[in-house]
This record gives C-alpha cells, structure tokens and sequence, in this order.
C-alpha cells in the first residue's frame, strides 16, 4: 500500500498554521478539530509541523504557561516528510526510527496531506487482514489429497 493510498481512504482535509499565530490559538484550532498536529506553512510552503509534543515541552518549560509563545518559537523545523509514491512500510519505519507520529505528503513542493502513525498503522493492519482472508480462503478451497488419489 502506497502513501497515496492512505491519503485517498482517510481524505485531503488539511489544517495549517502561520508561524506568528499564538500557540494557544494554535491549541485551540486543534481542540475544536480533535487532531493531534497543525501544518506549518510559511508564505505557501511547508515550514514545518506543530504537534502536541512540542506544545507540551513549552508547557512545561514555562511552568504551565502559553502566554503570548508564537507557534514559530516552537514548531518543528525539519520534519520527516513522505512522498505520496512511498510504501506504507517504509513510512512505517521511518516514522517509529524518527519518533514522528504525523508526517505531511509531500508531492515536490505541494503538500498533499498528513498521514499519522494511527493512519499507517490502520492501512497496514487493514492490509493484513485481507491478505489474511484471502489466504484463508485459498487455503480452505485447496483439493484435499483424498479426493486427488
């Protein structure tokens, strides 16, 4: 299963942030939309991802407090990427090597969606399970030696 394909089954919708919106703004795009990460995007480019863990390391490095911290004194920089042409196990394995739980899809320089490791892991579980019933399957209408003699 390809990136792709991932994207096409759990759809498109993108929520995204500029770099000088407050975090606690920022927070609460994210609480009213239930997802776990914003997109960081900077004159129309990708510029990086804000997700929970970064927002609970400012939290605690200031006590509990958001104050008036921009998304952009605390985002990541340089996060792991996927092209859409990827296998999903390979991402797989980059995602659990660099410790990401999103990952934006990027299609050259045109960002095409965010994938999350439940989404990986959903595709591929998802994946499994068909193989498996088809094996199954295969397996149960396989001739019997008896009726072959």
């Amino acid at each position: 299963m390809l990136v792709s394909e991932i994207l096409r089954i759990k759809g498109h919708t993108l929520f995204t942030t500029p770099p000088e919106r407050s975090v606690l703004e920022a927070v609460e795009v994210m609480a009213q939309h239930d997802i776990g990460s914003l997109v960081v995007m900077d004159h129309g480019r990708l510029a990086g991802m804000l997700t929970f863990a970064e927002v609970l390391r400012a939290l605690a490095d200031r006590g509990g407090s958001l104050g008036d911290v921009a998304v952009a004194d605390i985002f990541e920089r340089e996060p792991l990427t996927a092209a859409p042409g990827l296998d999903a196990m390979e991402l797989r394995r980059a995602m659990l090597e660099r410790h990401a739980r999103y990952v934006p899809v990027m299609d050259g320089t045109t960002l095409q969606g965010v994938v999350s490791f439940h989404d990986v892991a959903k595709a591929v579980y998802e994946e499994q399970s068909f193989e498996n019933r088809m094996l199954k399957s295969y397996i149960k209408d396989w001739p019997d030696a008896e009726s072959a003699a």
